[in-house]
């Protein structure tokens, strides 16, 4: 049978800040690759075919 471990309160909150930290990064990341992207392909990128 599995043993669960119950976690403090402190410990719950520590995950759900690490959680919201790591949610962040990512986010940071995504507008810096979005920025990256229109930055390298400048004006350029409005005059594509569709």
């Amino acid at each position: 049978m599995v043993e669960r471990i119950e976690l403090t309160d402190r410990q719950k909150r520590a995950r759900r800040l690490r959680s919201i930290a790591l949610a962040f990064a990512l986010a940071a990341l995504v507008v810096i690759f979005y920025i990256a992207t229109i930055v390298k392909f400048g004006p350029a990128i409005l005059d594509r075919a569709f």
